[in-house]
């Protein structure tokens, strides 16, 4: 029997090492590519035709529903969404018969909604497939929903903060750290790249692995060796970004300065 070819869609490694575990010990599964972002998928399912996709929907530049788009839902093969905490998210597949998976899932329930990915791909019922993506995507908001505030739980305290007041935020191993106004700092578990999906793009941009800072805060740019600069935010904050991020600082530098 042909095995059921899979491609895994995360841009957190730790999340696809997760997916591919599970998936290596059944021995009806080939996952063929894992891709860290939207693009490298795009380009796995257009050169492996997988059976299989697992799609993540938070993902900076291009999400999972962008992917769907691109592909076009006649072109896609049996998906299983992957989240967090998108709450309307949740409300679309489920309307929809659409299977996905809320982080942090456990083994019993994935090996649920692959049981129903692998009946799906037997019977061959993608055209029922596509209709619901195709109905989905209609029904989706097609404005961005980004975050207006962060919920910080401390010592049985809930707490809600602004987003408009943080100044920026750093990567702290499981945990990002948002700071604000008046040297207060807030910490809650989560990665730093999901969060930078959730944020407007117009206000918070990205100037390293582990830094996203507030445009609006941002005092001066000094430019460095090798495209490099040093941030400095109106608060005296200096931070340095990387080369990595060069492109977004020069669209910033071309656009506001």
């Amino acid at each position: 029997m042909r095995k059921i070819r899979t491609v895994i869609v995360d841009d957190e490694p730790l999340a696809r090492e997760g997916v591919r575990m599970i998936l290596e010990e059944d021995s009806e599964i080939s996952v063929v590519a894992e891709c860290a972002n939207g693009r490298e998928a795009l380009a796995a399912i257009s050169k492996q035709q997988p059976d299989l996709i697992f799609l993540d929907v938070q993902m900076p530049e291009m999400g999972g529903f962008e992917v769907l788009k691109a592909v076009g839902v006649k072109q896609l093969p049996q998906v299983i969404f992957v989240t967090a905490y998108d709450k309307y998210a949740l409300q679309a597949f489920e309307a929809h018969a659409l299977d996905y998976l809320l982080k942090p899932f456990t083994v019993k329930r994935f090996n649920e909604a692959l049981q129903r990915a692998k009946t799906q791909i037997q019977n061959e019922q993608n055209g029922e497939l596509n209709r619901k993506l195709a109905t989905l995507l209609v029904d989706l908001k097609p404005e961005a929903k980004y975050l207006e505030r962060i919920v910080v739980k401390n010592s049985g305290r809930v707490s809600f903060i602004n987003v408009e007041e943080i100044s920026w935020i750093e990567a702290a191993e499981s945990y990002v750290r948002f700071h604000a106004a008046g040297g207060k700092s807030y910490l809650i578990r989560g990665a730093i790249s999901r969060l930078e999906a959730q944020l407007n793009p117009g206000k918070f941009l990205r100037i390293h692995r582990s830094i996203i800072v507030s445009i609006k805060h941002i005092k001066e740019m000094q430019p460095l060796f090798h495209g490099d600069y040093e941030i400095i935010l109106k608060d005296d904050t200096k931070l340095t970004s990387s080369r990595s991020y060069r492109d977004k600082l020069q669209r910033l530098l071309e656009n506001s300065f």
